[in-house]
This record gives C-alpha cells, structure tokens and sequence, in this order.
C-alpha cells in the first residue's frame, strides 16, 4: 500500500488502462460457470448498469455483463430485478443497480429536486395538469396490483409517420416512475412491469451506508468504479451536472480518500479511490496481466464517454445507430474489440435468431494493429462465444478492413 503523498504516484498510460479494466472486471477471462451472484457483484462493481432496447445483437444490458461473465441465463436479469437485488433508476440514464443502494439513489433525487432531470421536469408539468387521471391509475394499481403499458387499449388512431400515439396510461406510467411513486417490479419480455414504490421497496436488501454529502459519496463511488479518472470525467458517471475540476477533489485527496495519479502522456492528473491502490501497486509491479478477449457492448461504461476512451486506449468511438445510414462510418450496431488490454478494432453484427446465424458485417481494425493469426485466433473465439450464447451457432464473416483479416477469421473459427 502506498502512503499518502505530496507528489502523484506515477503510471504509464497501459498501467492506467490495466487498473481501469480490473476495477471494471474486464482484465481477466471471466469464470469458466459463472453464478448469478456474480452477474451481481458484475453489477455492484461497476455501480450501474445502462438500459437500452435496441436488440440487433442483445440488449446492451445483458451484453454488458456477457463481456464481463462469458456465457450466463441472461434470465438471471429479470431475476436479479424481481428479487430485489436490483432495482431501476435515472443514474448514468436509466439503469439496472444494486438493490442496497436505493437509500443513496433516493437521496441523491432528493439533493437534486432543486435541478431536475429533464424526465423529472416531465413528470411534475404532467402532474400538474393531469393529476386527476394519475391518480386514479395509482388507485388501480393499489387495488389490482402490478401493471404494464400494454395493459391498457391504445386510444387515436396511427400518426401520419406511422408510429401509434402514447396511450394516457403509458405517459402516466413513466411520470410516475419519474416521480418515484411507481418502481419497476419486473420486466417481463423486457417490458417494464409498474407497480408502488413502497411495495418494490419492502422487497430490497438492507441499505449500504452512505456519507451524507451524496455529492461527495457519488464522486467517491464514480472513480472507485472506473478504477482511475480525470476530474473532468467523474460527473458523467452518474450524470451529477457540471464536470468537476482539480481544486474540487481538494478535500478528497487532503482526507486520503482520493489519490492524485500522474498518467504518462496524459495531459490532466488522475485520481484512484483509496481502495484501489493495491491494483495501483500490482499494475506498478507487472502482476496485472490483461489474459480477457471478448465484444463491448456500445453503452458499455469503458466506452460510452467518448473522451476518456480516446484518452485511455487511443480509440474514437461513436455509436451511430442514431446517424442517417449514409453518414454511417462504420455500422448501425458496432461493438468495439477489446483484446487483453487494448481497443484493437470494432465490428457490426446481427444476430438472426429465427435463422441460427451471427452476421458479422465487417471487422475494423484499428490503424497499426496486424492483422494476423495470432490476433484473428481469439477475436474468432470472442465471436464464436458470442454468436453461441445468442443461440445463433452459424457465423457469418462478410468482409473486413484490412480485407487480408476476414479469411484468418473464417479459418480460425
């Protein structure tokens, strides 16, 4: 353990990225059975988990804990949410965390009732104006239980671009849930299941303690989580508003809760958590060794703050499945490549399920990465291990850049 010190511990930069992959549990081949406790503590250790629905490949949410378990039910979601041991909240966006951490996520809404969410902005102006058919759906709730928004008819007709008007209830629903007077209970074939707060709640674990500046707490838990950071990359972690500087992690360091890291060919100071020196000291020693090869989901946390990804592994990432498909550079859906330490490329799938087929479209490599066997060997295996737990066991390699990479895949599978 290092002793507090007046002067930064100095890192290179792959050290840097080797302690932020073990605090993210992405430096080690993943156990060979996993269990659903550790599809939890995947969970705790990264603070949060981000939703999204788009399902070209899974659903980044069970993809995200695939790149870090290997194969695993992905039912042990819903289960984990069911039971308890997780719970739904605005975090970084909307996401699944740990259970024992509600207290903190309620106090933190508190702390920022003054500065709302946008979501939050919705859900009192929708209030206000339609508090009587609100109520009466928290009513029906109370008295009939838990419900979903395919629970109610949908009322108008179809817009001229298609896409049916929110129901009322729908609407209601999610302000609700912004409000906190609804929680998710379970989702069932991922469709939120609403029912009252104070129900879901009786269900969770015992709460963690927390400091009581919630600020404070959530930089703490932010850096902890990714391991080591720049004080301009702590607030976006749980999206806690503006980015901080180096003078506000004055106390922190001064308390020795945070640690001042001088990073080679960084620009800006890091910061690691206290609790993570030992990965420090073992990254310093060479005992860290980055053995783990597999698929990132896009809203993975090591890639969805596109500075710090740039910064960290030398990897400009965007997702484009919101850019015009002409714009696209590299795909709708790309999951970024990473390989025992390093961002070495991307590709863009689909998983055809009712076929059995895992499309890969193209294979990006990263300019001065070689395209050779003894790389094509385990990205062929992290595409296979994918493609077999979507239960879509034929591959498809279409084409790659360099266009020399595709036939080493194909032949390596």
């Amino acid at each position: 353990m290092f002793a507090a010190s007046a002067s930064p511990i100095r890192l290179t930069a792959r050290q840097a990225r080797l302690v932020h992959l073990a605090a993210q549990g992405l430096l080690a081949r993943p156990p060979a059975r996993p269990t659903r406790d550790d599809a939890l503590a995947a969970i705790a250790r990264m603070q949060l988990l981000q939703i999204d629905t788009i399902h070209v490949v899974a659903r980044s949410p069970y993809l995200v804990l695939f790149s870090r378990l290997g194969a695993y039910p992905s039912e042990w979601l819903e289960h984990l949410l069911s039971d308890g041991a997780i719970f739904e909240a605005w975090a970084h966006e909307a996401c699944f965390v740990p259970g024992r951490d509600h207290a903190l996520h309620r106090a933190h809404r508190e702390a920022e009732a003054r500065t709302p969410h946008w979501s939050d902005r919705n859900a009192l102006r929708m209030h206000a104006q339609q508090r009587a058919g609100m109520d009466r759906l928290l009513a029906h709730i109370r008295e009939h239980g838990a419900v979903k928004a395919a629970d109610f008819e949908r009322r108008g007709p179809k817009s001229a671009s298609g896409w049916w008007e929110w129901k009322d209830e729908k609407r209601w629903l999610e302000a609700l849930f912004a409000r906190g007077e609804l929680m998710v209970a379970r989702r069932e074939r991922f469709q939120r299941v609403y029912d009252l707060a104070e129900r879901v709640i009786a269900r969770l674990p015992a709460q963690a303690s927390f400091d009581t500046d919630v600020s404070r707490e959530l930089v703490l838990r932010s850096v902890r989580a990714l391991g080591i950071a720049q004080a301009r990359w702590i607030a976006d972690y749980f999206r806690t508003g503006r980015k901080h500087r180096d003078e506000d992690l004055d106390a922190l360091v001064d308390s020795g809760e945070l640690v001042r890291i001088a990073v080679d060919g960084w620009k800006a100071i890091g910061y690691v958590h206290c609790e993570t020196l030992p990965l420090v000291e073992a990254a310093r020693a060479g005992r860290l060794r980055p053995t783990h090869t597999t698929l990132l989901s896009p809203f993975d946390p090591v890639v969805w703050h596109r500075e710090r990804a740039s910064t960290m592994f030398g990897f400009d990432y965007t997702l484009e499945c919101y850019t015009p498909a002409p714009r696209r550079h590299y795909g709708y859906f790309v999951l970024p490549i990473l390989h025992r330490g390093a961002l070495v490329g991307r590709l863009d799938a689909k998983a055809h399920r009712a076929e059995g087929l895992f499309e890969v479209h193209v294979v990006h490599l990263e300019p001065g990465v070689e395209a050779d066997i003894a790389l094509a060997r385990p990205i062929a295996a992290a595409i296979r291990a994918c493609a077999d737990w979507h239960g879509t066991p034929r591959v498809k390699i279409t084409r790659s850049d360099p266009r020399a990479f595709a036939p080493l895949l194909r032949s390596a599978l």
